[in-house]
């Protein structure tokens, strides 16, 4: 087996067949190896868990992370069932609230329009919730987690198509990382592949239709609570003409406003609490549409065939087509679906919607068209005026409790979703807070939330009405579902391996249906459309600007990273002291020690007793095993004692989850040190660096042996290890680079407006990087340097 170094310190791992002449260790070698090992309490498992840089590269088996799901027995994924009621269903439930009367916005002119829209209804929730998200999009999860972020996540692993070459070989070693897929269709697969890594601008366009996505569900978060608190409290005049529409509108801005300012103390017990409400929602709404279905008209069961659909769109033509756009809120929240499958398991999702949702939803669909029927005057209050007296103020008050459910699921969501889209580097630093130690992907961000709770206000005294709202609410559903049946073909094309024919069968049926829907929605463009796409176009400024800033210092750094000559010219500077403690650099840089470093000391000839370069690196997937997320290396010569570190997380995990980050950073230094010798069999000046593993390699493939005393291996893990105390009591200090940045001499008008005003704008007023790491004041020193980009 061989191992080398590239010149960017990255390490590539080669490894070859045990068999070979070479690189053979012989059986009695490593049974000395693995009794020395078996005597340290070590193991080659552990050695490749812990330092995947310096071990021996394998693959682990039993892994599947295509169909990654909890495993559970059948009580837990029944309470997960009942839970994901009150979590995943809030939006898609009160849908009933406002479908019709957003329909029929000028009023019903044929009766038999109505049978019509209801057989419309009935096949876009079975078609698009039901088999496209249920039975299709939920199985392209990403280690259990779903969204948007989840499929570029997926996209990302399997093709190099991120922006940022901070890929490593070692990454790959990840329990989560590898997928496991089926062989066939291969070709095909590595011809999209290959595409896709040699194109830029498909990597630019994914990355936009990415932050596109992102934009339209905060959006959904703006809107949401808007169009349901105010269709709930809107029944209100149903019992009394004393309220106007405007006093209305107040108290649905009063109940917007308590509802963010709680946001705040989080949702601990949110699956427990929330489903039960939803529960009787759902039964009040079944109930309610079989007595409606009974009563008024039976014979809209009628609707079940399609021939309605054709005789609707023939009779009204354009004004069918227009429709649409009030029809396709009947699917809202159905991204609700796969964005919280992270909290829940797939099983559980399918049983939920399957059993009380699916069910639910098309009775009171059908009951209310029932009542319409009848009563096609009531259009415009369609959901109240078709609720039995006794029932109306316990349906009102649930109604209430139901938007406020579905609003605070869509708020929740936002928070998740921003979160993701930091570790992809889109999106400027904001404090993420984790409300609840039960249900991981509970986050509360407060500068977003008072932006969205600003917004949402707006909304609502601006609008007024469900009408209005509807028709900027239908642009962002829908342009959601379509990138994310983008993705999902992608998907199938280059990692399921799909048939083509299903692949066309999907695009042709699927696809068809949310073209249709999304050019009848962009039709209102003037009518409130426009508010989604302004949400968005402001939302991906920020986040392009971002974006492009941060790759642009990523590539500076790596073209101005510390040679390991400099640094060895440093270590023999004579004026350089050398100081009790143990300093920790932070930087973005992967692929080596930041050009920060060697400005530091310019002005400061001094270097701790340790020092530990830090990157912070996020994975393309939701999750890292916290015994596979720190990765070191030695930095030679092995006197100055400087070590490299990244440590990786998934776009979901907790930073500083259970200890302070600089404890569990030295604790796993001081396992790497022990283990480094252990793993080295050539001791000396370079041993446990780059050039003692070239040492080994080449000893072992010239078939030499270097016998190391096992006393001396002893002392000299036992001196690092008291290095590294005696630098942990001097005292930690945390050093961060605070890079300003300036566009460079020649640059045009649009790239200065860009970086010397829009960028630093926005870091100036955001969050810095030392309250992101939660670093104490009192031990933190940040070096400044201007990088001319």
């Amino acid at each position: 087996m061989s191992r080398r170094i590239s010149d960017d310190a990255v390490v590539v791992v080669e490894v070859e067949d045990d068999a070979s002449s070479d690189g053979k260790r012989s059986s009695q070698d490593e049974g000395v190896i693995n009794k020395e090992l078996e005597e340290k309490k070590l193991s080659w498992q552990n050695l490749r868990r812990h330092d995947s840089l310096f071990a021996e590269s394998g693959k682990l088996g039993g892994r599947d992370a295509h169909h990654h799901s909890k495993v559970v027995d059948r009580t837990v994924i029944l309470q997960l069932a009942f839970q994901s009621i009150g979590i995943v269903y809030g939006d898609i439930g009160t849908s009933p609230l406002y479908v019709y009367s957003s329909t029929f916005s000028d009023g019903i002119k044929n009766n038999d329009d109505i049978l019509g829209v209801l057989s419309i209804i009935i096949y876009t929730l079975s078609l698009l919730p039901l088999i496209k998200y249920i039975f299709i999009v939920l199985q392209a999860n990403d280690n259990g987690d779903g969204g948007t972020f989840a499929l570029y996540s997926l996209i990302c692993r399997y093709a190099k198509v991120g922006l940022i070459p901070s890929q490593q070989a070692e990454d790959k070693e990840v329990s989560n990382f590898q997928l496991e897929l089926p062989n066939r269709r291969l070709q095909r697969a590595s011809k999209v592949k290959a595409k896709l890594e040699n194109s830029k601008f498909a990597k630019n366009f994914i990355l936009f239709a990415t932050m596109l996505g992102t934009s339209m569900v905060i959006g959904d978060g703006i809107l949401t609570p808007s169009i349901s608190v105010l269709s709930a409290v809107g029944g209100i005049t149903q019992a009394t003409s004393a309220v106007s529409q405007n006093g209305i509108v107040w108290i649905s801005v009063g109940i917007l406003i308590c509802l963010f300012l709680c946001q705040r103390f989080g949702t601990d017990k949110v699956g427990y609490s929330f489903a039960p409400i939803i529960c009787v929602w759902f039964a009040f709404i079944g109930g309610t549409g079989l007595f409606n279905f009974i009563k008024y008209d039976p014979a809209v069961i009628k609707a079940l065939n399609p021939k309605y659909i054709i005789d609707y769109f023939h009779r009204n033509k354009k004004q069918a087509w227009i429709s649409l756009g009030g029809i396709v809120l009947a699917a809202t929240g159905t991204e609700a679906l796969f964005a919280d499958v992270g909290h829940f398991t797939v099983r559980s999702i399918q049983i939920s919607m399957c059993s009380i949702t699916f069910p639910s939803l098309i009775l009171a669909y059908t009951g209310q068209a029932s009542y319409l029927r009848k009563h096609n005057e009531d259009v415009a209050h369609t959901f109240y005026k078709s609720i039995p007296g006794g029932l109306y103020w316990p349906m009102f008050v649930v109604a209430i409790m139901a938007a406020i459910i579905a609003s605070q699921a869509m708020i929740s969501g936002t928070f998740s979703i921003i979160q993701q889209s930091l570790s992809l580097g889109c999106f400027p630093r904001v404090k993420i807070v984790h409300t609840s130690a039960k249900y991981e992907g509970q986050v509360y961000i407060p500068e977003i939330n008072y932006m969205l709770m600003v917004a949402s206000v707006a909304v609502t005294l601006a609008f007024k009405t469900t009408t209005k709202i509807g028709n900027a609410y239908g642009i962002a559903v829908v342009f959601v579902m379509t990138l994310t049946s983008c993705f999902l073909v992608l998907i199938m094309i280059m990692i399921w391996k799909t048939n083509i024919l299903l692949v066309i069968v999907y695009v042709l049926t699927i696809g068809t249906v949310e073209l249709l829907y999304l050019s009848s929605v962009l039709y209102k463009f003037d009518q409130g459309g426009y508010l989604p796409l302004a949400f968005s176009a402001f939302l991906m400024s920020i986040m392009f600007v971002w974006n492009y800033v941060h790759r642009k210092k990523y590539y500076y750094e790596l073209e101005h990273k510390t040679s390991p000559a400099k640094l060895k010219e440093i270590a023999s500077n004579t004026n350089l002291n050398r100081i009790p403690g143990l300093a920790i650099f932070y930087s973005e840089l992967v692929q080596g020690i930041p050009p920060i470093f060697e400005h530091y000391i310019a002005n400061v000839p001094a270097l701790h007793s340790v020092l530990v370069f830090v990157s912070i690196k996020s994975l393309p997937m939701s999750k890292v095993p916290v015994e596979e997320r720190f990765l070191f290396r030695r930095v030679e010569p092995r006197e100055l004692n400087v070590f490299r570190c990244v440590v990786r997380y998934g776009y979901t995990d907790i930073h500083n989850e259970n200890e302070p980050f600089e404890r569990t950073l030295v604790n796993r230094l001081k396992e790497y040190i022990s283990e480094d010798l252990w793993i080295s069999p050539v001791m000396g000046s370079g041993s446990g660096g780059e050039g003692s593993i070239e040492m080994n390699a080449r000893s072992v493939e010239e078939g030499g042996r270097t016998t190391v005393d096992e006393e001396k291996k002893g002392e000299v893990v036992e001196y690092e290890l008291k290095e590294v105390d005696r630098g942990r009591q001097a005292g930690i200090v945390h050093l961060i680079g605070e890079s300003d940045v300036m566009a460079g001499k020649g640059s045009g008008f649009g790239k200065k407006v860009l970086i010397n005003y829009a960028y630093n704008f926005l870091r100036r007023n955001l969050r810095q990087n030392s309250k992101v790491f939660d670093i104490p004041p009192t031990r933190l020193l940040k070096v400044g340097m201007t990088y001319d980009l």
